[in-house]
């Protein structure tokens, strides 16, 4: 939930048409022994150097010849088919794998067609890595608008949680960051826990992942919850959020917008922070992703960013 992406590396470039934002991420290694989990040998290392060299560059074509792809419209597919596009995203991969299926067919063959295929078939992960790299073009475009109260970005480190917020610049407003609280795989408890890390927040920050749990009842049985305690997770959102997506559409709730855009206000007025899900990694670099669950950002970031903004406004 760490991971290094260098100069050399392939990556996604998810571009918003309607405001001119780029955003870009590396390509998902899928699960176990990652480089995003601390780990690092030589098989991690080939499978990295295998998508460099093979993966990245077949997608990159299969996407030129497809015209790019509608992040917006495939996010709004996969919430009606059971994922939250943040620790579920098994139907935004198969469907990431399958509308790229024919492009790739023309460009790979044989044996690495087979080996690129089998990566979307093996990871479920796939698409999430576009996903936030969508997510953060999305907030991008409503950055910087004066005394907007909306929080734009929120990430964690492992030591602490930042939100920042669009009328208050590129100012980060941190404090400690939680343990997650979920499932853990056999053989591993809290006490094996890192505090929450990584940027995935940023699904959140645009209105799904934890946001969006009404639409997929699944993930209980991976972070540790019911469906009836899912679906209550979504509608307390909309309780600190400005408004609506009408674009991801959730069928439980007839097809009400994703709550989406976190008002610092609301959230000091309400005393509800924004829910989370996030993978569990474990404290010591190389084990890699001991369980899942959900988190909750520190109030502390919202009351210190509200008092900076009233700090801006009186002055």
């Amino acid at each position: 939930m760490a991971g290094v992406t260098t100069a050399s590396m392939q990556v996604y470039v998810v571009e918003d048409r309607a405001f001119g934002a780029r955003a870009f991420s590396n390509l998902n290694e899928g699960y176990g022994k990652v480089l995003r989990y601390g780990a690092y040998g030589e098989e991690v290392l080939a499978r990295l150097r295998w998508m460099n060299a093979t993966l990245g560059p077949a997608v990159g074509e299969a996407l030129a010849r497809a015209g790019g792809l509608d992040m917006k419209a495939m996010i709004g597919r996969q919430l009606t088919m059971g994922d939250e596009g943040h620790n579920r995203n098994i139907a935004g991969s198969a469907t990431f794998g399958r509308m790229l299926a024919p492009h790739l067919a023309r460009v790979a063959s044989g044996e690495t067609l087979e080996q690129i295929l089998r990566y979307f078939a093996d990871n479920d992960l796939a698409v999430l890595n576009p996903v936030m790299a969508a997510c953060k073009a999305t907030m991008d475009a409503a950055h910087g608008i004066a005394e907007s109260t909306i929080v734009t970005a929120m990430a964690r480190n492992g030591t602490d949680f930042g939100i920042r917020v669009s009328g208050l610049g590129d100012r980060w407003f941190t404090a400690p960051a939680a343990v997650p609280v979920g499932l853990y795989f056999p053989g591993f408890s809290a006490d094996d826990a890192n505090p929450d890390i990584g940027d995935s927040t940023i699904t959140e920050t645009a209105g799904i992942g934890a946001f969006a749990m009404a639409a997929a009842p699944a993930i209980v049985k991976f972070v540790g919850s019911t469906p009836k305690a899912a679906t209550a997770a979504t509608l307390e959102m909309y309780e600190i959020t400005a408004g609506e997506n009408p674009a991801f559409g959730l069928p439980a709730l007839d097809f009400r917008g994703t709550p989406t855009g976190i008002d610092i206000r609301k959230v000091v007025k309400t005393g509800i922070t924004p829910r989370v899900n996030t993978g569990i990694a474990h404290k010591k670099p190389g084990i890699g992703q001991v369980g899942a669950g959900l988190v909750r950002p520190p109030m502390a970031c919202f009351e210190t960013a509200v008092e900076a903004m009233v700090a801006l406004l009186e002055g």
